[in-house]
Order: C-alpha cells, then structure tokens, then sequence
C-alpha cells in the first residue's frame, strides 16, 4: 500500500517527497524554540535536530512505514511545510496517523488543516484503514484545532513516546 502522497495536490499545496535538498529551507522549523516544544527527548541544536528530522523521514520510506511529504506552495514553489500519512504504534496497537508540521513563517494560515484534509481524503479513497488518527501533545492547542477542523475528536489521552499525548480519530467508514 502507498501511503506517500506523491504527486497529490490540494487547493494550495502540491504534495511531494522529502529531498535532501530541503534541509536547508526545513532549518528554520528547528531553529524556531515553539516548533519543538511539544517533542519529546532532549532540546538539540538546530542543524542537529534537522538531521534527525531528515534521518527519521527516509528512514520511514526506505521501510515502508509512509512518512511525511513535502508541502509547496503552488503560488511561489516554497516549501511550506510537511504532512503525510504514518503507521505508528500507540498503546501497542498499529496505527494509520496523519502527521503534521508547517514552517513558523506559514503558522496560521489554514496549510496544517488544508493538507491534513488532504491526507484523510487520501487514506479513505484508497481505503487504508478503518480510522485514522492524530498523535497530539496535550498541550499543543493549535494542533489540536487542526484535527477537530479534520473531522476528528478526541478519542483518548495516554503516554507516546514517554510524553502525554491526546489522540484524535476519525471513522472512514462510520456506517460500516
């Protein structure tokens, strides 16, 4: 199953893969102190941080794990952020997430949402799980205003990654 959205597009938004090329205009999402207040483990320096956020992406698509996909902007070609659909597990049980994380220059206007949206039309158009989840920081208010304008609510709140997370959940099939 393909849970990249490769040359997918939203009203805003062409969807690609991650390049290494990118690591230079995903650097200031490092550098910016609120992009990494909700993650867990240790504060790192920026270009370390980013090497890492790069080494988990390719990592993701070298085992088919989904991963994040690059967002540009369709009006100017900028990379404004990242979103994509990932199998993680929480709470020992195997689960489709919609992950996402836009560049602080892009912060509130409407991308987060926007390709959230896309991701969930794209999981249940090629039927890829039964639901479909948000794996957010109990404290990450904005994150969490993007997956209830997704359709999601808040299914439960447990521990991921030793931090205290909600999760949030969308039926694709609620009359199944």
């Amino acid at each position: 199953m393909n849970l990249l959205l490769e040359g997918e597009e939203s009203n805003r938004l062409i969807f690609r893969k991650v390049s290494k090329s990118d690591f230079n205009a995903w650097l200031p999402f490092h550098q910016e102190p609120l992009s990494s207040l909700y993650f867990a483990g240790e504060i790192l320096e920026p270009e370390v941080a980013c090497r890492n956020w790069f080494t988990k992406v390719f990592t993701r698509y070298e085992n088919n794990l989904g991963g994040l996909n690059a967002l540009i902007s369709k009006e100017d070609g900028q990379l404004v952020g990242m979103c994509g659909l990932l199998i993680q597990t929480v709470d020992e049980i195997q689960e489709l997430e919609i992950g996402y994380s836009i560049l602080p220059e892009y912060w509130k206007k409407g991308y987060a949402t926007e390709s959230a949206k896309k991701c969930k039309a794209y999981a249940l158009e090629h039927q890829l799980a039964e639901s479909i989840i948000s794996i957010i920081h109990i404290d990450n208010i904005g994150s969490q205003k993007v997956a209830l304008n997704n359709g999601m609510h808040l299914d439960k709140t447990t521990t991921y990654k030793g931090i205290p997370v909600h999760i949030f959940r969308a039926l694709l099939y609620p009359n199944r």
